[in-house]
């Protein structure tokens, strides 16, 4: 308390370096700002189209509400969750093994399970070395909670599994003869693993996995976060103008803004902004490195042309193993 500043931004040069440690690469910090509310406003033009396709008339809000009293998307008890994860999950295995990727009989098997704590979260374990024990997807059903929204969940399913961070981290473990233990296990740089894991989702979404419009709005409800995350951390900590002009970010225009970008509770925000404030650079390593990612896949198919093959490009990627960003970058530049 005695060394802290009055000031809630953490300021240009300290911030510079932690954006480089979350992600693994230097990216220019204005640009990144002015792209984030250009993605931003591109999601919420996506949503108000798949809204109008949900109910004719409605707005993004009233979409989602509807969908909320929509009893054909509702799941009840965790044994229901659990088994419509298992099955989603292992129809994406089946979908994409042989096209998009290339997916070895031992990463096949993803165990959905239902965890024995209580903190609401969802996430993913990797295998042992063997196989033995499978990889995992994990969610943390809250006290009380007994009724889940397939259309909202349907791309988490994406992200935690298939093609998401089980493939990433699977794969890793598959190819171990060829990689150390250090960058298999203990090398994790947010912006190359959940960048990847928020690229899945959008592949998903490009390959036809989300064309319902439900589970398409619950993707894009989940990328507005991601992007309302990358104007408000950088606006906060390099002091950036508001949007409305009325001065620089502060905590409780931060509060607000990022009230009207989630569909989430007022605790549940408020919980999220604290965050940010006190953990800069990591919550837009998330979709700066589904960015990043998009890109390196861009140029790889320019440079092969006629050659290029999407699923000799994820395995390609995939069999690197954990790194920053910019030796990804170098990597598949060479590849």
């Amino acid at each position: 308390m005695p060394g802290a500043t009055v000031e809630d931004a953490i300021g240009r040069e300290r911030y510079e370096l932690l954006s480089m440690r979350f992600l693994g690469t230097k990216v220019d910090l204005d640009e990144a700002y002015e792209w984030g509310k250009e993605e931003l406003a591109r999601v919420v033009a996506e949503q108000a189209l798949v809204a109008e396709q949900i109910l004719p008339g409605a707005s993004v809000e009233e979409a989602i509400t509807y969908l909320e009293n929509d009893p054909s998307t509702k799941l009840h008890g965790t044994k229901a969750l659990q088994e419509w994860m298992q099955q989603l999950s292992d129809a994406a295995v089946v979908a994409l093994s042989g096209t998009h990727f290339e997916i070895a009989e031992p990463i096949k098997k993803l165990e959905c399970m239902i965890a024995p704590t209580k903190h609401g979260g969802i996430y993913y374990t990797g295998p042992s070395d063997d196989f033995s024990r499978p990889g995992r997807m994990w969610w943390s059903v809250p006290v009380g909670v007994t009724e889940f929204d397939t259309w909202r969940e349907t791309t988490t399913v994406y992200h935690e599994g298939v093609p998401g961070h089980h493939l990433q981290v699977a794969q890793a473990t598959y190819v171990k003869e060829t990689l150390n233990a250090w960058r298999r296990l203990a090398s994790w740089t947010s912006g190359h693993g959940e960048g990847w894991a928020l690229y899945a989702e959008r592949l998903m979404d490009e390959l036809g996995y989300l064309d319902n419009p439900a589970d398409r709005l619950g993707m894009l409800d989940g990328q507005r976060m991601r992007a309302a995350r990358v104007v408000l951390d950088i606006g906060v900590h390099l002091g950036k103008p508001r949007l409305d002009g009325s001065g620089t970010w502060d905590f409780d225009y931060a509060l607000e803004f990022m009230g009207k970008n989630v569909n989430m509770s007022k605790e549940f925000v408020k919980f999220e902004v604290t965050r940010y404030f006190g953990w800069p650079g990591q919550a837009p390593s998330y979709k700066i490195g589904q960015r990043i990612w998009e890109q390196v896949r861009d140029d790889y198919a320019i440079k092969k042309g006629d050659d290029f093959d999407i699923k000799l490009f994820h395995k390609t990627a995939l069999n690197l193993g954990g790194l920053g960003l910019s030796t990804l970058q170098k990597a598949m530049a060479q590849a």
